[in-house]
């Protein structure tokens, strides 16, 4: 058995096929080019299954179905992108028009941190639990909420934002309009946010820090900045992880609360810190949960899929 997985992203359209044990057979991308028309989109993507199924020395009927991971507001049970700010789609049959171009029996439509969620619960990190829940630390803050092996995305198909709950009330501005987002925060946005300012205040108070050598030598700051100074011992850069950790603990400790799921799965470029995040992460979320008794505790983990999770994910929507 086989199943198309489409990543449908801003930049790349990413496609794999992907058998039975959630492997990936043969995968390809080509470039979104999001400013055109969704029809013309559409076209690309299908072309681009139509190669891979074909190089792949399979037909259309061995293909069980096509899952789709899409960046906006989705609409599983309609197959539509309601809006998604970063495509040209707006109310648009996304799933539809998919089979009108290839002959697929069907093709299934999510969010993208959503059907992330689901890889990582089918085939990931979360596989074999019934409940878990996905944060992905990018340029903001994805979530996905799996309970009882289902998504959970509220009657409206727009929940699980967990990105957008508010840790400091009227904090840093957040891109969706509110103040104090979790996502502000601890995205890895907020994490160069605040590594820069650090470096400026240690610039102010004459403080050496080696990160100002390491964005001279790298050209930029980036989500690893204050984590590298850290490693080389560099005081100014361990102050940045303290508190970045911090927050992220917060927002970890208000969805165990929430939810209480039996695994929580890390993903982004953050994660591949590895302990330098894991250990001072559980502790911090142990002296601040709600509950401190000796009852089990979710499980915090990395994800496993990597740069394959939007493809793996829409693959197994259907499951």
């Amino acid at each position: 058995m086989y199943y198309i997985g489409i990543d449908l992203g801003g930049t790349n359209i990413a496609v794999g096929i992907v058998d039975e044990n959630y492997k990936i057979v043969i995968k390809g991308s080509v470039p979104t080019r999001a400013e055109r028309p969704g029809e013309e989109v559409i076209k690309d993507m299908a072309e681009l299954c139509a190669k891979l199924v074909n190089d792949a020395g399979l037909t259309f009927d061995d293909i069980i179905y096509a899952g789709i991971a899409s960046p906006g507001t989705v609409n599983p049970e309609t197959g539509y992108i309601d809006y998604a700010n970063n495509l040209n789609f707006k109310l648009f049959p996304i799933a539809e028009m998919l089979m009108s171009h290839i002959p697929l029996k069907k093709v299934y439509v999510e969010n993208d941190a959503n059907a992330a969620a689901k890889g990582e619960a089918v085939a990931g990190a979360a596989k074999g639990v019934k409940s878990a829940v996905m944060v992905t630390l990018g340029t903001g803050v994805g979530g996905g909420i799996i309970i009882d092996g289902n998504i959970y995305y509220g009657f409206n198909h727009a929940g699980g934002e967990l990105g957008h709950f508010v840790i400091e009330y009227n904090g840093r501005p957040c891109t969706c309009g509110r103040k104090g987002c979790w996502e502000a925060y601890s995205s890895a946005t907020g994490l160069i946010n605040m590594t820069r300012e650090k470096i400026e205040q240690c610039k102010e108070s004459c403080r050496e820090t080696l990160m100002h050598e390491i964005v001279e030598n790298e050209g930029k700051v980036s989500g690893k900045t204050a984590f590298a100074a850290m490693k080389k011992g560099d005081t100014a850069g361990a102050e940045v992880v303290d508190m970045y950790i911090n927050y992220l603990a917060c927002g970890i400790a208000n969805i165990i609360t929430t939810f209480m799921p039996e695994v929580i799965v890390i993903g982004g470029g953050i994660c591949h810190e590895g302990d330098n995040l894991l250990n001072p992460l559980n502790e911090k979320i142990n002296r601040i949960l709600y509950e401190n008794s000796s009852l089990s505790r979710p499980v915090i983990k990395t994800a496993e899929l990597g740069n394959d999770a939007g493809i793996i994910g829409a693959a197994v929507l259907g499951l």
